[in-house]
């Protein structure tokens, strides 16, 4: 048996994206901004797939902007927005993706903004308390925090955080790349004054992703070259790429329900047998509490081994496949930012496992009795 249980670094494409996308890898390849008839017909799916996209989301076409995935929108969203507002300070989580961690840590490097952070506690959770004081001490600061956390799952109320950012006349980013297309998210409603999506990760292509900036958020083009997305991004766009992001996000929200209480099965039935059968297990964050974590990220935290370095190199050798982290640090030495701001315990074996629609209970159980096996073998 093969499983595959890391779908919060990247999914299986669909079959019924990779037949959306087809015609405009082989048929339809004009070029959108040209005015053939051949660029005609790609700009006008181009748009149709931009209006699937805004309606999904409960927002406006022109809110809506394609990029090449996640990290290209956080950093539009957060550098532009920096730049053409004139804003000095932002505020921030250690927990955040490399993507805004990064983005914002270069800026405060450059001195062009201080930089804050909101406090968290053990498990992750964002004092709320805390980022007042901070907007209070700050005045139109730009704030990121995420929606769904990529290693430990955590979900945050972006709601009432955008609340409290408008209520400081504060500037709101959210990477919502976890997020997107397993939650639903009113852009109609939800005082945010930006947030990002990548195809990839609701069994979409890679290299395309999407940002949705609200409207009369004005700020500059981060990519500069062309008059391509109304003039916010140079570049020909990847046509079907953006097709299938859309074909993706329309299968994802019409199965919405569905396909949550499946995978949250999946995650509950994990947790069940990993407490059964391998003594001392813990999760980190709010990872095993099914009401405050993403349904789909589940991180194990195993008492401490002589063999605990090699935990992932086993489950590889059984054809499993997880990771030890974000997977944006896969093949590093440094460990997990997030688990290292949690305090967490580094002589214990942390292994993420993300679910999705194609997994089974079989696989499931599959990897909860050779991870028993294995620790076993490794205390004996």
């Amino acid at each position: 048996m093969q499983v595959y249980l890391d779908n919060a670094a990247t999914t299986q494409l669909s079959p019924e994206v990779f037949k959306a996308m087809k015609p405009y890898m082989l048929e339809f390849y004009g070029n959108p901004s040209s005015t053939h008839a051949h660029g005609r017909a790609t700009r006008s799916a181009l748009e149709k797939a931009r209006k699937k996209v805004a309606d999904l989301l409960h927002g406006s076409p022109s809110e809506i902007f394609f990029t090449s995935g996640g990290t290209e929108a956080d950093n539009t969203a957060i550098k532009c927005s920096i730049e053409a507002l004139g804003i000095t300070h932002a505020i921030t989580s250690h927990l955040e993706h490399h993507a805004v961690l990064h983005t914002l840590q270069e800026l405060a490097k450059k001195k062009i903004i201080s930089l804050s952070y909101v406090d968290t506690d053990e498990r992750g959770n964002i004092d709320l308390t805390h980022l007042r004081t901070l907007l209070e001490q700050n005045e139109r600061s730009f704030v990121s925090i995420m929606h769904g956390n990529n290693e430990i799952g955590n979900l945050n109320d972006i709601e009432l955080i955008g609340e409290i950012c408008e209520a400081y006349d504060a500037i709101f980013h959210s990477d919502t790349v976890q997020t997107l297309a397993h939650y639903p998210h009113d852009l109609s409603k939800l005082k945010v004054h930006s947030i990002i999506g990548s195809a990839h990760k609701f069994h979409g292509p890679k290299g395309v992703g999407l940002l949705y900036l609200r409207k009369g958020h004005q700020i500059t083009p981060f990519v500069h070259g062309g008059s391509q997305e109304r003039n916010m991004r140079g570049g020909t766009e990847n046509l079907y790429g953006i097709i299938g992001l859309a074909k993706a996000l329309e299968i994802a929200y019409e199965g919405a329900e569905q396909h949550r209480n499946y995978i949250l099965g999946l995650k509950k039935r994990m947790i069940e047998g990993l407490k059964e059968k391998v003594p001392g297990i813990a999760f980190n964050g709010e990872s095993a509490n099914l009401d405050k974590s993403l349904y789909t990220v589940l991180n194990v935290s195993l008492p401490p081994s002589e063999d605990t370095d090699m935990l992932l190199f086993n489950l590889d050798l059984h054809k499993i496949s997880a990771s030890g982290g974000s997977a944006c640090s896969s093949g590093s030495n440094i460990g997990s930012h997030v688990l290292r701001a949690l305090s967490s315990d580094p002589e214990r074996g942390i292994i993420r496992f993300s679910f999705s629609k194609y997994n089974t209970q079989e696989e499931v159980d599959y990897v909860v009795d050779k991870l028993a096996n294995m620790y076993a073998s490794v205390n004996t």
